[in-house]
């Protein structure tokens, strides 16, 4: 169970407003892929968005941090969850707000 609620997560659209709808993400050797944002949102004060691989539709979606653009970076970072804890609980949040409300 995760350590956050419903109530937690707000829906924003920054990176939407900043990239549109999709967006490039360069890898360590340099080569560029690109993925579709399909959510963004806010926990406590941290952003956080959802992609999928625009060539690869089927597999499974990617959940990144965001950061503000640093002094010489106008425009956010995605970044990788490094903490394991923080990415489950964010996933799980994620999924329970994006899943039909079971009202059994």
């Amino acid at each position: 169970m995760t350590e956050y609620s419903r109530e937690d997560l707000k829906w924003t659209d920054s990176l939407r407003l900043a990239f549109g709808a999709h967006v490039e993400l360069e890898e360590e050797n340099g080569k560029s892929h690109p993925y579709d944002l399909l959510a963004e949102f806010e926990v406590k004060g941290q952003q956080y968005a959802v992609l999928r691989s625009s060539l690869r539709p089927y597999d499974e979606v990617e959940l990144l941090r965001v950061l503000p653009g640093s002094e010489g970076q106008i425009m956010p970072e995605l970044v990788t969850i490094d903490d394991d804890d923080e990415w489950e609980n964010i996933s799980e949040l994620y999924d329970e707000c994006t899943l039909p409300i079971d009202e059994d």
